[in-house]
């Protein structure tokens, strides 16, 4: 049986093939980056939290080794590398409340950071031959289309949610350049109960673009606006009570593929309830379907984004127009296999806005 992973290889070799443009799930290596900028004179206490935290990260599956390296040139600015076993690991405990308790007492001492992630697909060195092969790497490159896939995910006061999806749906767009080299390009939001996803499509920079969008007034009062109604408090003029929020919302895409590039599609969101610490081995069940009907000429599927965070998953699919939305859904087969990973059954989202730069 071809597994994901293989099956991601195998087209990453077709020139012509431009069906996956991301996926978490093919099994090399991981190398993550993260660019720290230190503030002045916090250096010491910056390398004691480190020193704390590194020997916590040891303990975590997945986790092969890390460096801290501080710059020859500005005594502010360090750079930690981590290499993990493969994707699902990381992401698992990055995405995790553990984490966000861990990195704590690095937010006092530090002005910002930038984590980039990366498969690791050629390396040199002295290891020898055999525990080189034991160490995967991803076989070929993978050909994207441009675009950074993310979404954001939280949860309003059960009751608000009329209110909610009223006022979400009642902006102005921000402006879709942000800079020489980055723009949006599309935001979709859905709403399943009281639970809200923002889905974003960039090209370019995706930090540069969350920071244009959140300094756009337009934006800025719709958040103020829907404050009192979300479960988790947040204060937006408090740099630190932001950041935990929006930390905490994070929704990563973790597998992307593509069928038709060109053809306009209907927009639509199916909301997969995971059972605790079962959220990553389901969305990795949904790539694997997801790669099967990438096959299927009969299916309805035209492109499909899964976003995962802890028990939260969700599928972002384009379908030809005027498909029949319960297609989608898992038929018995397939609904099978996701029985011991589901706490409940996967269900339709509500579209409350899908907005499209004009020249995306």
């Amino acid at each position: 049986m071809t597994t994901l992973s293989e099956k991601i290889s195998d087209q990453s070799t077709r020139e012509v093939s431009k069906r996956v443009s991301q996926s978490v799930f093919d099994g090399s290596r991981l190398r993550v980056v993260l660019l720290v900028d230190v503030h002045d004179g916090a250096q010491q206490q910056f390398l004691e939290a480190y020193e704390q935290l590194c020997n916590q990260v040891a303990q975590v599956p997945g986790h092969v080794s890390d460096q801290l390296c501080q710059s020859i040139e500005n005594p502010s600015q360090w750079l930690i590398t981590s290499e993990w076993e493969s994707a699902p690991p990381f992401l698992t405990w990055v995405n995790s409340e553990e984490h966000v308790r861990m990195v704590e007492p690095l937010h006092s001492c530090v002005r910002d950071t930038r984590s980039l992630r990366f498969h690791i697909v050629r390396e040199t060195g002295g290891e020898p031959a055999g525990a080189a092969s034991r160490r995967r790497l991803q076989t070929s490159p993978r050909i994207g289309d441009g675009v950074i896939r993310h979404a954001l995910t939280f949860t309003v006061k059960p009751g608000s949610e009329r209110e909610v999806k009223r006022i979400l749906s009642d902006y102005a767009s921000p402006e879709a350049r942000v800079d020489e080299t980055t723009r949006l390009c599309r935001t979709s939001l859905f709403m399943h109960g009281n639970r809200v996803v923002r889905a974003i499509e960039v090209r370019g920079d995706l930090l540069a673009a969350l920071r244009h969008v959140a300094r756009q007034p337009e934006v800025r009062a719709v958040e103020e606006a829907i404050n009192p109604y979300l479960e988790q408090d947040r204060d937006l003029d408090d740099q630190e009570s932001a950041r935990v929020f929006f930390t905490r919302a994070a929704l990563p895409a973790v597998h992307h593929v593509t069928v038709d590039e060109l053809t306009e599609g209907d927009r639509q969101a199916l909301y997969y309830p995971a059972l605790p610490d079962r959220g990553m081995r389901l969305a990795e069940l949904l790539a694997q379907q997801d790669e099967a009907a990438a096959e299927d000429p009969d299916s309805p599927v035209l492109r499909s984004t899964i976003f995962q965070r802890d028990d939260v998953v969700v599928r972002l699919v384009d379908v030809r127009p005027g498909a029949d939305a319960g297609a989608l859904l898992p038929g018995p087969g397939r609904q099978a296999a996701l029985a011991g990973l589901l706490d409940g059954e996967p269900v339709g989202m509500d579209l409350v806005t899908d907005r499209r730069s004009p020249d995306a």
